[in-house]
């Protein structure tokens, strides 16, 4: 039996500014069909049980919300309060499927990467699947095609006639000199951080090299709560964990690790510079998506996710439009975005958090305009879906129904409002808006008052169990 360990925990900054904390780039569309989260999920082995997901606490409705776009189901959501690095991330799993299961293999894949050719990396698998049930610990080193700095690597006791190989180290991100010398020996692969292994030995490996990791994780498990699909631990417990990748904790200390060659097409999208090698170009090596218009340009990746994006005599630039943020850097210099993001951290700025149209387990916002003393927002609800009862301290708000209708309680009223009419909120009064419709429900908010932060929610009763 082979289940599916999804990790879904990065932050993607290095594809800022469409992907950001509270929505990564696993969960946003790329220029596919599909998030690359949902494509993980899509192209597991026909006989793969369901997957457990891993993700973060803040991410959980949008990993369920992408589950049941493509009518997938899991085994569960583990929900992290906090990362701790994949060697905790996949022990929670383990001790979960272990304790549920006959000893299941382990099928550990990122939520974030492209694999184009799907046939060589189910073939990959099902190689990884007869050395697994042989309590080998397995991972998969792709085989490079350059001097890579982005990825680490991994040495191998290389033999053309077999189908895997031994592993003898494992390496960190090299400098531009060491991924040289690492491509010219042969006998590196990147590492792709995908693993296969049976749970029991897994486990067995992590108490003889981590055992704290383990016993953390145990402890975390103990009294978790189980929500629907969501898997609540104790939190406590998980923050004292130690912070390891499964590379250190276990992969390079057992004597029964044996890594795979990979010739699929993978990309882990680590930056802009790579999802532009994925990518179809133009005549001129461009990548252009969204309404753009360029004129002598070479060799760029211009994307415009709402208006006219042009471009005149330049070449080797990545230009990226959203709603609230504009990037242009050098292609060379596309690893480097993460230091914006530290910075607009540095300075809590939103835009490092959210984009201008934040999701919620009920629909979404779009912050149309802001200025002082007043905010205005687009709200769609799903239907069936209301916002959770609340108050607020500092603002009040008027709603006006665009389409839909709106189920209002207001204090101790409730009432029906339908498209083109209104109603006012006062500050300090209990609230909830609600769409018992089977369509969505749009309003226009707007905000007054001399605090508009999002913090500003008092939550009474919330179908989603948030703060």
């Amino acid at each position: 039996m082979i289940i599916p360990i999804i990790i879904s925990g990065g932050s993607g900054t290095r594809l800022w500014p469409l992907s950001r904390k509270l929505q990564p780039k696993q969960f946003i569309n790329l220029g596919n069909n599909n998030t690359l989260f949902q494509e993980t999920i899509l192209r597991l082995p026909e006989e793969a049980e369901n997957p457990i997901i891993i993700c973060n606490e803040d991410h959980r409705f949008l990993a369920a919300e992408q589950l049941r776009e493509i009518n997938k189901s899991t085994n569960g959501i583990i929900l992290e309060p906090i990362g701790k690095n994949t060697a905790p991330a996949i022990a929670l799993a383990a001790l979960k499927l272990y304790k549920s299961s006959d000893d299941p293999i382990l099928l550990v894949l990122p939520a974030d990467h492209l694999i184009e050719d799907i046939n060589s990396f189910h073939e990959a698998v099902s190689i990884g699947e007869t050395l697994a049930i042989k309590n080998k610990l397995v991972t998969f080193g792709v085989k490079p095609n350059k001097a890579e700095t982005g990825y680490g690597y991994i040495e191998a006791e290389m033999n053309l006639k077999s189908k895997f190989y031994n592993i003898k180290s494992f390496k960190e991100k090299p400098n531009q000199s060491n991924a040289n010398k690492y491509l010219k020996s042969g006998n590196y692969l990147w590492n792709s951080g995908m693993f296969m292994f049976k749970s029991s030995v897994f486990l067995q490996e992590l108490e003889k090299f981590a055992p704290e990791i383990l016993n953390c994780c145990k402890n975390s498990l103990k009294d978790q709560n189980e929500d629907c699909d969501f898997i609540r631990l104790v939190n406590e417990e998980f923050l004292k964990c130690p912070e390891l990748s499964i590379d250190y904790a276990v992969m390079e200390h057992t004597n029964d690790s044996i890594v795979i060659p990979l010739d699929a097409k993978w990309n882990d999208v680590g930056s802009w510079e790579s999802l532009m090698k994925s990518k179809a170009k133009d005549n001129n090596g461009n990548v252009i998506e969204g309404d753009v218009m360029l004129d002598n340009v070479n060799n760029s990746f211009i994307y415009s996710s709402n208006r006219l994006v042009s471009a005149v005599g330049v070449q080797d630039l990545i230009i990226i439009d959203t709603n609230d943020a504009l990037l242009v850097t050098n292609i060379n210099n596309s690893q480097n975005i993460k230091n914006i993001v530290r910075k607009l951290k540095n300075q809590n700025r939103p835009e490092a958090v959210n984009h201008r149209k934040v999701f919620r387990p009920w629909g979404y916002y779009d912050s149309i305009d802001i200025g002082d003393g007043f905010q205005a927002k687009r709200i769609c609800v799903k239907p069936g879906a209301k916002i959770s009862l609340q108050k607020h301290n500092h603002r009040s708000e008027h709603w006006v129904v665009v389409s839909g209708c709106a189920k209002i309680t207001c204090g101790d009223k409730t009432y029906n409002l339908e498209k083109n009419q209104s109603t006012y909120i006062p500050k300090g009064e209990i609230h909830r808006l609600e769409n018992q419709g089977q369509v969505d429900l749009e309003i226009i908010e707007v905000q007054t008052g001399d605090y508009l932060g999002e913090d500003d929610i008092i939550r009474l009763e919330d179908d989603y169990q948030r703060d």
